[in-house]
């Protein structure tokens, strides 16, 4: 079952952590994710950040995305949503993400249970040089993020992948293939659309990317798309975004129903603007 959120839905956020937010619904306590192995230190979720730099996004779009991860990550309310969970902590990697191929680990597994270790993970995805990349392969963004997992040394109650981006996959294996294979292993995708820009021929971005993001690339047990629509913002979509997923709260009421059947954007639209403009 797959939800649409509004950022407004969620800015109670200071009542998040306590879960007396209406229309949020608490998480499940139990997962197969904490039993898979013994003696193996427990966290709330296990927790991939996969980051759109493709060439598409501007300079100035990259580096206020990295500085809404950063600051949403210090922020009181993300420190207050860490204890909602039983064990007060999280595992998070963040990697950014172009073309097939090109997938760069920025924050390799890190727990964070408090300031001292938000404020040393905020400081290090600070610190690293923006960059961007050529095409866009949401797919190989998840394919990368699946055996992140495996090589996890914490067991969570859930593992989530958190994907933004400002365009449809054009590059790589079809996107629904590999979100089917994420959701097989009992991974949650949530989508972080990126919609500021008008879209345009040149940077192959299309109408309703947040409709594609739906149909196209989330899924899993109460997974979500947060839509940035207003560059103003985009740091307090991230933080939304941030905020339900380590508190585990989903929307308890559909907002815009996902496709039950066909899309209602073709989920190989991306290709075919590329082939259309590259003849490949």
């Amino acid at each position: 079952m797959r939800w649409y959120v509004s950022i407004g839905m969620v800015l109670v956020l200071g009542a998040i952590a306590w879960g007396d937010v209406a229309g949020i619904a608490a998480p499940s306590p139990k997962s197969r994710f904490a039993d898979a192995k013994d003696n193996v230190p427990s966290v709330n979720v296990e927790l991939v950040i996969a980051v759109d730099v493709s060439y598409s996004m501007d300079m100035d779009e990259l580096a206020v995305q990295r500085e809404g991860y950063a600051q949403a990550i210090v922020s009181k309310d993300f420190l207050q949503a860490l204890r909602t969970g039983p064990s007060s902590k999280v595992a998070v990697t963040y990697f950014e993400w172009s073309m097939s191929g090109d997938e760069k680990i920025i924050i390799p597994w890190r727990v964070i249970d408090g300031p001292e270790s938000a404020d040393a993970v905020a400081a290090e995805i600070m610190k690293t040089p923006v960059r961007r990349g050529s095409s866009t392969s949401i797919s190989g963004a998840i394919n990368f993020a699946m055996p992140l997992f495996d090589e996890n040394p914490y067991r969570g109650l859930r593992r989530v992948i958190d994907i933004s981006g400002d365009g449809p996959n054009n590059n790589g294996a079809p996107v629904t293939g590999a979100r089917d294979a994420a959701l097989e292993k009992g991974i949650t995708i949530n989508g972080l659309p990126i919609m500021v820009k008008e879209p345009s021929y040149s940077t192959m971005d299309i109408d309703n990317l947040d409709f594609y993001y739906e149909d196209c690339v989330i899924g899993g047990p109460g997974s979500f798309v947060v839509t940035i629509k207003d560059r103003d913002k985009f740091k307090e979509a991230i933080r939304t975004k941030l905020l339900l997923e380590v508190a585990g709260r989903t929307p308890e009421r559909r907002i815009v129903p996902a496709a039950e059947k066909e899309p209602r954007v073709s989920c190989l639209i991306g290709e075919k603007i590329w082939q259309d403009r590259w003849g490949r």
